[in-house]
């Protein structure tokens, strides 16, 4: 008899549910639980990605001085191919593996086997459909028309990469799905690391862009098939064969892949349209000094990254649960906290570009300092919604998603195609950080559309007090301090010391939001925080905090050192 498969909605319970409601009828588990779980699932990912991101800070700044410019241009023009490619070949099955293995398909026999095995058969066909088109591309003189012929022997090897990359992303998705980040981040540590250590040797004897690109296969290789090797300790085996029931809901997750492969075109025609129409029309030394750019102001997306890696199976399970107040506070706090946090990281490194650029890419790389204050404003703006954008995946229903990144794309499509002939690299910053920014104010419509308000806590104009009353000492103490070092060393601490202060003392962040932040943490760290919150609780606080005269005193003394400031920096250069 064919199975009645539920619907990804209502108050469905996963299969621990199912055991719990058993012994303690229809139990749910408690928010702070879930918030907890969700905050363990974020620190996975972050001590993942700090390392990866301290790997690629120590290995890119070296990859791009034995490249030079032009080469290391015309890697990233092969990557950003390669990642278009990738949009119809892997996006629809990353995005709902995840989703769709981290639902409550309570009574569902099966079922998170059936998604992986249905998924894995999919990914395999797609895999030799992106095989095939490079082949294609390659035979029928496409690559030589567009690049020259040199790309030619490039992208044969991206063949392999096709396979490689495929087998990863699935595996990593999955993975996730299954709340197993403490597996996949670890994994990611590991190809970032094989990478590196290999690019740089080959780059290193003389092998070049051809170098570079054969540690990307050798690491993604690895670490797919390690990957593919865990999901099957999680289902059998024969599940990665085997047809689903004629009952599994075959139509649901095609319609799922069909938009989830639309809203990753135009997201990732964000990143990449700007990269090929400028190595097409300006050349790839102009690329390579962009693309030093882009890294640094992409900095400002680690932890909004991290986010919105967990929040897509998070927040799909509690969109199953119709845990809609939840989903609204989660993302109201979210959004909030992300604006906070990159717009200090943009003053920060707005403030000491002319320092870092230079030291982290060397002398050859100044050019890129102007499109990197450019594109700091639209950064923000995009690393503001990313969580939000997960939460919608989360939900299901992407039409409006789709929609709302489509507009962004077309506005920065049509920016990038008016700007770049006459402006070059600059043209194209200024047409990007557009487009990005553009994502903010379109994704906020999106989200309404679904039930809820991203920024209905955003709290703009308290934020827009913060940066004003901090962006003056940051800016002045980077301008003042002698040398290279000494900014780097003392304007990023005191620089938070300010921030924080004036985010306090305007409302935009208050200290009970920070300690239950922190609450939410794994022990130790958690529990300590809740102890002490709860011995502050019981004490009378009024004789430790400012009065409301007394918080505007302090506000006005911030303002005056940060004109004192001004004032000796402008002595300073008399």
């Amino acid at each position: 008899m064919a199975t009645d498969w539920p619907k990804a909605s209502g108050t469905e319970l996963d299969r621990e549910s199912v055991d719990r409601d058993e012994l303690a009828g229809q139990y749910r588990e408690p928010p702070e639980n879930m918030q907890r779980n969700i905050v363990s699932g974020v620190l996975s990912v972050v001590s993942g990605k700090v390392v990866t991101m301290v790997i690629g800070i120590m290995t890119t700044p070296i990859l791009y001085r034995l490249l030079g410019p032009g080469q290391f241009g015309e890697y990233t023009t092969v990557l950003s191919v390669h990642a278009i490619l990738m949009i119809f070949v892997s996006s629809g099955i990353t995005d709902g593996v995840r989703k769709f293995v981290a639902e409550d398909r309570a009574g569902t026999p099966g079922w998170k086997p059936n998604v992986v095995g249905f998924y894995f058969r999919i990914a395999v066909a797609l895999a030799l459909l992106g095989v095939v088109g490079y082949i294609a591309a390659i035979q029928l003189g496409l690559v030589d028309w567009l690049f020259g012929p040199k790309f030619e022997t490039y992208f044969s090897l991206m063949i392999v990469m096709v396979v490689a990359a495929q087998v990863w992303a699935y595996a990593r998705k999955t993975l996730m799905g299954f709340g197993l980040e403490r597996y996949s981040e670890p994994l990611k540590v590991l190809y970032r690391l094989v990478f590196a250590t290999s690019a740089l040797a080959l780059v290193y004897v003389g092998y070049g862009v051809i170098g570079a690109l054969a540690g990307q296969v050798l690491g993604t290789l690895l670490v797919g098939i390690i990957g593919l090797v865990l999901v099957t300790r999680q289902i059998p085996v024969r599940a990665l064969f085997q047809s689903a029931p004629a009952a599994f809901p075959r139509k649901q997750m095609v319609t799922y892949n069909v938009m989830a492969v639309a809203l990753s075109l135009f997201l990732l025609s964000l990143y990449h349209v700007d990269i090929i129409m400028l190595q097409t029309l300006a050349g790839s030394t102009q690329v390579g000094n962009y693309k030093a750019a882009l890294v640094l102001a992409e900095f400002l997306w680690f932890v909004p990254i991290t986010l919105q890696t967990v929040y897509v199976h998070s927040t799909s399970e509690l969109w199953s649960q119709g845990r809609f107040d939840r989903i609204a506070d989660l993302a109201a706090r979210t959004t909030r906290y992300t604006l906070l946090l990159t717009a200090l990281m943009a003053l920060g490194l707005g403030s000491l570009a002319n320092i870092v650029v230079p030291i982290y890419w060397g002398d050859a790389a100044l050019p890129a300092i102007s499109p990197l204050l450019l594109l700091l404003p639209g950064a923000i703006g995009f690393a503001t919604v990313r969580p939000t954008l997960a939460i919608q995946q989360g939900h299901g229903q992407l039409r409006y998603p789709v929609l709302a990144t489509a507009a962004a794309a077309l506005l920065n499509l049509g920016c990038n195609f008016l700007l770049i002939p006459r402006y070059g690299m600059s043209g194209a910053a200024v047409a990007t950080s557009i487009g990005y920014g553009s994502m903010l104010f379109f994704h906020v419509w999106s989200a309404r559309k679904l039930g809820f308000d991203p920024i209905g806590d955003a709290r703009l104009l308290r934020i827009g007090a913060t940066v004003a009353i901090a962006a003056v000492p940051i800016v002045l103490l980077s301008r003042l301090l002698p040398g290279s070092i000494a900014p780097l060393l003392i304007v990023p601490p005191v620089g938070l010391v300010v921030y924080l202060t004036a985010a306090f003392l305007t409302g935009a962040l208050t200290v009970q939001e920070c300690l239950d932040l922190l609450a939410a943490f794994p022990d130790p760290i958690g529990s300590f925080v809740d102890r002490f919150d709860t011995r502050r609780r019981t004490r009378s606080m009024a004789t430790l905090l400012p009065e409301r005269n007394q918080l505007w005193l302090l506000v006005i003394g911030l303002l005056l050192f940060a004109a004192g400031t001004a004032v000796a920096a402008f002595d300073t250069m008399l």
